[in-house]
């Protein structure tokens, strides 16, 4: 499960973006970076975040299970689409509406930013990725202190975006998992769903005995196009995945 409770992201003093327009955008906890070809408004897209977090809270106020439910919960008809879309993704994968948060968001602010006019468009919300890119991207895998996966990274070319990347770990970050994978990445159009996805697969990975269950689980998912689990040593792959090393 994922809150809206700020941490900082220490991995973007990594990132060099020499082609593209960077910015960080803050509302209330929700903190973002996004790339793109054109400088962004910032006023507009605080208003959005903004929007979409008060949608989200204001249906909490309604069904407090929304926020602390760790498996999925009936989601009401006149709900906020942002809201639909996180029950959906919950649906699909036996865990928490929260646990596709900030997918959900990142994906809803960049498909805003492409209807006006933005060609290249990346916004990361806690190393949950939406992409859209007409050039070839790196998007890097982090694991810690793993120091044999260090510069690892997925080469993603234009033709499969728009695309979601996130990210779950049971061993780096803030966010609620059951299992002890150092890293599970996601592919899938659906940015929402390959965050839920990517948690649901996390939580399944209880050791090296574990490893192809997982995998199966997330590539039984309609709509993953790829996934990566790293556990230690040990990688395994299915999917739209092309790696490259830094």
């Amino acid at each position: 499960m994922k809150t809206l409770k700020y941490k900082r992201r220490f991995y973007r003093d990594w990132i060099r973006q020499v082609d593209l327009y960077v910015a960080h955008v803050v509302s209330k906890e929700t903190d973002l970076q996004i790339s793109t070809d054109k400088p962004i408004d910032g006023d507009f897209v605080r208003e959005r975040i903004q929007s979409y977090r008060f949608d989200i809270e204001r249906y909490i106020t309604r069904d407090k299970r929304f926020l602390t439910a760790l498996k999925p919960i009936p989601i009401e008809l006149d709900a906020p689409a942002i809201v639909k879309k996180m029950g959906e993704a919950s649906r699909c994968t036996s865990v928490g509406p929260m646990a596709a948060v900030a997918g959900a968001i990142a994906e809803f602010l960049g498909k805003d930013l492409l209807k006006m006019g933005f060609k290249e468009v990346i916004v990361e919300n806690g190393g949950d990725i939406f992409l859209a890119s007409r050039k070839i991207r790196r998007v890097g895998i982090y694991t810690g202190k793993r120091r044999l996966w260090r510069g690892l990274c997925l080469e993603i070319k234009p033709k499969l975006t728009p695309l979601g990347i996130c990210t779950s770990s049971g061993r780096v970050g803030h966010s609620l998992s059951f299992g002890c994978a150092d890293s599970v990445v996601v592919l899938s159009k659906d940015t929402a769903l390959a965050d839920a996805v990517a948690t649901a697969t996390c939580n399944r990975v209880t050791s090296k005995e574990s490893l192809e269950a997982a995998l199966n689980f997330a590539r039984s998912i309609k709509g993953v196009l790829g996934v990566v689990i790293i556990l230690k040593n040990n990688l395994i792959t299915w999917g739209e995945v092309k790696f490259k090393k830094t």
